[in-house]
C-alpha cells in the first residue's frame, strides 16, 4: 500500500506536527524516544470540544485554530493510516454515566468508541488489551490508569515496521573515546555505492552529520549525531530541519578530503581495481523505551488550563464538566541490522472537578566514512510527505551479545 496512497497530508499540517516534534525534543532528557504525530490529534479534538484559555491553549500547541484542528486531526490519521508498515488507531471510551454530543463524537473516526463502567479492573484489562493489540504487542498496557474519577480516555496507538533495502552486517563496536568508550557493542555494519546518503550541515548551536537508512515501504530512518557539545534537542530539532529541507545538507559525494563533521571522513583507500566513491557506516543496535508525563510539559502541549478541575473546559463533549485529569506517552523503537520498528501509545485521562587475503592494491578509491559511535539521535520519516513519525535519543546502545544469550534487540532486527 506504500506505492498506492490513499490519503495525503497537506504540507502545512507536516510542518505543523514536525515542530511539536521539534520543541518537544528541546525539552527531553537524553535516552528517549517519543511520538508528536501519537499526541498531535488528541489535541486537536479536545480543542474542537474545548472553550476558553483551554481551546486558546490547545490551538497554540497546534499551530492551527481551534475551529479547523478537529479536520486537520481527522486528515493527519488518514495520512498516517495510508504510510505502509504503519498501524495507527484512535480509541475513545466514556464511563456509561457520560453522555457526549452527537457532533463532537461524530468527527471522531468510525470504530472509536466504547463505554465503561465500574468495574474499573475489567475496564483497565479492555485498555491494555487495546493498546497490546494495537501496537502488535510493543506497548503491553496504556500509559493511564483508570480511577474512580475517569469519566472519559481518548488514545492513540501508533505501530511501526520497516526493513532495510540493505541490510547490516554485524561486527562488534568497541569506541576509542566518547561515553562509550572501554565497551563492546553490538555494532552494524554496512558498505554500499552511495555517499549521497550521509551529508553535514551547519546550524547555530553546531555541525550535524545526518544518515538516511531507507526501509522498503517508504519509511526512512534518519540517524544524526551533533559536535560533542550540543545537547540532544539541539541535534534533534537539526534533525526535523534536515527532513524538511529547511537546512542545507552538503553531501557525502561533495565533501574535501579529511574529518568533515562529527563522526564523518573523507578518505583515500587501496583498491584492488578502479571503484567508485563508497559509503562506509558503522552504528549500533539500540532499543530505547520512554514513558512521558504531558502533564509535565503541559503548556508545550496546550494542556495547561485544561487540569483546572474548577473549570469545565469542554463544553463542545459533554454537558458535563471535564477537565484533564492524566496524559502519559508510552514508546519504543528498536534498531537492528534487517530493519527498525517503533510504537507509542498515547491517552488522555478527562476527570472530573580472520586474517584476510592479501592482494595487490594498485589503485585507490573515495570511502565516505560515518561512523556513530557515541550518543546520537534518529527520526523515522515518511518519505513521501516528510512527516516525523517517531523520534528519540540512544544513550544506551545494546551490548555485544554474550554467545547462547538473547541481545537487547530482538533477532531479526
Amino acid at each position: 500500500m506504500g506505492e498506492q496512497r490513499v490519503s495525503k497530508v497537506s504540507a502545512e499540517t507536516v510542518h505543523r506536527v514536525n515542530g511539536l516534534t521539534a520543541r518537544w525534543a528541546q525539552a527531553l532528557p537524553a535516552g528517549t524516544v517519543y511520538s508528536a504525530p501519537g499526541v498531535w490529534p488528541l489535541l486537536g479534538f479536545l480543542a474542537d470540544g474545548a472553550t476558553g484559555p483551554a481551546r486558546a491553549e490547545l490551538a497554540g500547541a497546534l499551530g492551527v485554530p481551534a475551529g479547523q484542528a478537529a479536520g486537520a486531526a481527522r486528515e493527519l490519521l488518514a495520512a498516517l493510516a495510508s504510510v505502509s508498515g504503519l498501524d495507527a488507531a484512535l480509541g475513545l471510551w466514556t464511563h456509561q454515566g457520560l453522555a457526549l454530543h452527537d457532533e463532537w463524537r461524530a468527527g471522531l473516526p468510525a470504530g472509536t468508541y466504547g463505554v465503561f463502567g465500574d468495574d474499573l479492573v475489567t475496564a483497565q484489562e479492555r485498555l491494555d488489551a487495546w493498546a497490546a493489540e494495537r501496537t502488535g504487542g510493543l506497548v503491553e498496557r496504556m500509559p493511564v490508569t483508570l480511577t474512580r474519577d475517569a469519566r472519559m480516555v481518548l488514545a492513540g496507538a501508533l505501530a511501526l515496521r520497516t526493513t532495510w533495502r540493505q541490510p547490516f552486517g554485524e561486527l562488534p563496536l568497541r569506541p576509542d573515546n566518547g561515553p562509550w568508550q572501554g565497551r563492546t557493542l553490538r555494532g552494524l555494519h554496512r558498505r554500499g555505492p552511495r555517499p549521497d546518503r550521509v551529508g553535514v550541515t551547519g546550524t547555530s548551536d553546531g555541525f550535524v552529520t545526518a544518515l538516511t537508512v531507507p526501509g522498503d515501504n517508504g519509511v526512512d530512518v534518519h540517524l544524526v549525531l551533533g559536535e560533542e557539545h550540543m545537547a540532544p534537542g539541539q541535534v534533534l530539532a537539526a534533525g526535523v530541519g534536515i527532513v524538511e529541507r529547511a537546512l542545507p545538507l552538503t553531501g557525502g559525494g561533495l565533501l574535501p578530503h579529511g574529518h568533515v563533521g562529527p563522526g564523518l571522513y573523507v578518505e583515500q583507500q587501496p583498491s584492488v581495481a578502479p571503484e567508485p566513491p563508497t559509503l562506509d557506516v558503522r552504528t549500533v543496535a539500540y532499543e530505547v523505551r520512554a514513558d512521558h508525563d504531558l502533564l509535565a510539559l503541559a503548556p508545550l502541549f496546550g494542556l495547561a488550563a485544561t487540569t483546572d478541575a474548577r473549570q469545565a473546559h469542554f463544553p463542545g463533549i459533554s454537558t458535563y464538566p471535564l477537565a484533564v485529569g492524566a496524559a502519559q506517552q508510552s514508546a519504543l523503537a528498536q534498531f537492528g541490522p534487517l530493519g527498525f520498528r517503533a510504537a507509542a501509545v498515547t491517552a488522555v485521562l478527562a476527570a472530573p472537578g580472520s586474517a584476510p587475503p592479501q592482494y595487490r592494491h594498485d589503485y585507490e578509491s573515495t570511502v565516505v566514512r560515518a561512523v556513530f559511535d557515541r550518543p546520537f539521535g534518529f527520526l523515522a520519516v515518511d518519505r513521501e510527505s516528510r512527516l516525523v513519525l517517531v523520534a528519540g535519543w540512544v544513550t544506551e546502545p545494546a551490548p555485544e551479545p554474550v554467545i547462547g544469550f538473547p541481545g537487547a534487540v530482538p533477532p531479526g532486527l
